[in-house]
């Protein structure tokens, strides 16, 4: 029997400077599956991602390992240096199938429905991080993000170039980005005195669930290093939620790199459940 992928529709480009195609997975010329392909570029190179793979016929006979050992190769000719896979948390066959070609898993997503909004701990306070404040706290939070990168698996370059990109895109105007909510949390009585206990931005926005539902989104929870162990982290997560349905936003998400167990307990004390697993690997 005999395996191939051909293109189900033409090549189009994608608003991140690269190209996305959905393709055919056929065995003797019958359709068993279908997967697609996207770039994107990120400084200086471009990244692959494998996305809606499925096998409609034939399960266990190989066919999602060819899927996408194929579709690895049409990213190498795209001049992808890195693949990266977004697996249901649900896709048990799937997150397998990703160990066993080599991927790494680099990250969990996690989402939680949002009620009432709750309650910070007496004696803590929350203030904007003002124009003034904002270039030394992007700063410090581009940095952070880098070292979480490279330790989920990134080159350094590659850390970098999609640190860069990501607050490029999302903080447009700095700390006047409409959208985003941008807070220290501070000891005291309501007045933003002393080294802030950590911060926290929040995209009330980030795009829209399958049924139009708006999702928010954690990009950065940070706790100084001073004050950890404290219990701030959790409290700066209970900040997030009053932000976001202060927005009228009930559905919250966020990233938790796949080593950081201590994040992972504290996101799951919560009410948080795992939605997807990212992984990844050179090409």
């Amino acid at each position: 029997m005999t395996t191939t992928l051909r293109p189900e529709g033409p090549e189009t480009p994608t608003a991140a400077g690269g190209r996305t195609r959905r393709w055919r997975i056929l065995a003797n010329g019958h359709q068993v599956g279908a997967l697609r392909t996207t770039s994107a570029r990120h400084g200086n190179q471009l990244w692959g991602e494998i996305s809606e793979l499925e096998i409609t016929e034939g399960r266990g006979r190989g066919r999602g390992t060819f899927g996408a050992l194929a579709a690895e190769e049409v990213l190498r000719h795209w001049d992808c240096t890195r693949v990266d896979v977004v697996v249901p948390e649900t896709a048990r066959i799937a997150r397998g199938l990703a160990a066993t070609l080599g991927y790494t898993e680099r990250m969990r997503n996690l989402s939680k429905t949002l009620t009432a909004p709750p309650a910070l701990p007496a004696g803590l306070t929350a203030h904007p991080i003002g124009a003034a404040e904002f270039p030394a706290w992007i700063d410090r939070a581009a940095r952070e993000y880098v070292h979480s990168l490279m330790d989920s698996g990134l080159t350094e370059e590659q850390a970098r170039a999609k640190s860069s990109l990501d607050h490029r895109n999302v903080l447009q105007q700095g700390a006047d980005t409409p959208g985003v909510a941008l807070r220290r949390l501070h000891n005291g009585d309501g007045r933003a005195t002393g080294e802030p206990l950590g911060s926290l931005w929040v995209n009330l926005h980030l795009r829209d669930l399958p049924d139009g539902t708006p999702l928010a989104w954690v990009m950065v929870i940070e706790v100084s290093p001073a004050h950890r162990g404290r219990g701030h982290g959790r409290a700066l997560m209970l900040l997030a939620e009053q932000e976001c349905l202060a927005a009228g936003v009930r559905e919250l998400g966020l990233n938790v790199f796949a080593r950081n167990e201590v994040a992972l307990r504290l996101y799951t004390s919560l009410g948080y459940r795992i939605v997807n697993r990212c992984y990844g690997k050179p090409l």
